[in-house]
């Protein structure tokens, strides 16, 4: 018991040399306090995901406005006065459907005319017909001439002219007649009209009578810049991303809801706007409730291609150089921080997307990545996001459970 007392205070001496002799060997005393810590401290505890590839839709969101599919200026064909309007304004009108009616009495009038000329043509035929007839044997007998035989025949062919240009007539007549009823080119919505009962209109004014527009389907015209638009084909043209489902477009309206049914690009104009260096794309969305109205504006969100093999990573796990290199941090096999660059082409939500770089398997550091450096030994841990319950987590008892158990 007397040993154990005396060697303590020689022990503790030893203990106090060694350590000034350490300190005196670092050049830089917060060095050694630095690595003294570290080798206390344990290893850094770092949020990961593991990198899986898989096909990520790149789409890009676009401004538009809604158009109507089919438009029709209902214009008047005939001269005449309206006698009566045949629709509700703002109602849906059918194709063909009658519109207005306008006084037919100088059409008809002119109708009965290019009949009667087309009966005095018919019968002055029939009359030449006969001579002819009656010739064709005078002349198998010479009793008369063969000049005379041949004026009759060239009166006959004359005649038969006049009676189809007759029929002509009576034609053009009948369907002046019929413009005396204005019909809908198109099934549609109609607007408010611009004349009522009464007022005279003439053959096709330049203001129309009503407009007619088909609003199932919709267009909705959409602006993509050209530097884009060429950013786009080169991916193309280089196989990196694949466009055989580039055609659904998604759209978000005013209010920031979102149209339940997705449309397809239908159309994409041929040259540049140079005012606006911008190139019309033409998406067609069905609207069976009549929801979406033309002139409205809405988001458009078009499905450009599908990147094959890419790796949807958090933009928080990324860190740019001052050359803007991106830069993802991986914990290795080793278990220690590896700086990797990697290449983006887009963004998903709060993800980029990365198509270089990253391998299947690789843990990327999302959570913690402030606080490593290179060749650090860490401690990986499944990346749980901000607000998510951790993995096997059970969920609060409410207070009527609570309640429950303590009975």
């Amino acid at each position: 018991m007397m040993s154990a007392k005396l060697w303590a205070p020689a022990l503790t001496a030893c203990a106090l040399a060694t350590s000034i002799a350490l300190v005196g060997c670092s050049k830089d005393p917060k060095d050694a306090q630095q690595a003294a810590a570290a080798q206390q401290m344990p290893p850094t505890e770092v949020g990961v995901i593991v990198a899986q590839p898989q096909s990520v839709e790149q789409s890009v969101e676009l401004s538009g406005r809604t158009t109507a599919f089919e438009i029709s200026e209902v214009r008047p064909q005939t001269s005449g006065v309206v006698l009566k309007r045949l629709f509700a304004e703002g109602s849906y009108v059918r194709e063909g459907q009658a519109l207005y009616e306008i006084d037919s009495r100088t059409n008809r009038a002119s109708a009965d005319s290019a009949r009667a000329a087309l009966t005095r043509q018919q019968a002055n035929l029939n009359v030449l017909r006969i001579k002819e007839g009656r010739y064709r044997q005078l002349v198998g007998t010479n009793a008369i001439s063969k000049q005379e035989y041949d004026d009759i025949v060239a009166q006959v062919k004359l005649a038969e002219a006049d009676v189809a240009a007759s029929r002509a007539e009576v034609k053009n007549a009948e369907i002046n007649l019929g413009y005396s009823t204005v019909r809908s080119p198109i099934s549609g919505q109609t607007n408010r009209s611009t004349i009522t009962a009464g007022a005279l209109v003439t053959a096709n004014q330049e203001a129309p009578l009503v407009t007619v527009q088909r609003l199932d389907p919709i267009y909705v015209d959409i602006n993509q810049s050209s530097a884009e638009l060429l950013r786009l084909r080169q991916q193309l043209s280089k196989g990196s991303l694949d466009s055989s489902n580039n055609t659904k477009v998604k759209l978000k309206l005013e209010d920031g809801s979102d149209y339940g049914v997705e449309g397809r690009l239908a159309f994409s104009d041929a040259s540049v706007n140079p005012d606006t260096g911008t190139v019309t794309l033409r998406a067609v969305f069905p609207n069976p409730n009549h929801l979406l109205l033309p002139g409205m504006f809405a988001n458009a969100q078009i499905v450009q291609g599908v990147i094959p093999n890419a790796y949807l990573i958090p933009q928080a796990a990324l860190t740019r150089t001052p050359t803007g290199q991106a830069m993802a941090m991986i914990v290795n096999a080793k278990g220690q921080v590896e700086p990797r660059p990697v290449t983006t082409v887009a963004t998903q939500g709060k993800d980029w997307i990365v198509t270089e770089g990253l391998k299947a398997g690789d843990k990327v550091i999302v959570d913690g990545i402030a606080k490593v450096k290179p060749e650090q030994a860490v401690v990986a841990k499944p990346y749980q996001p901000q607000g998510a319950a951790p993995q096997g987590a059970q969920p609060a008892a409410t207070t009527e459970q609570k309640a429950t158990s303590n009975k």
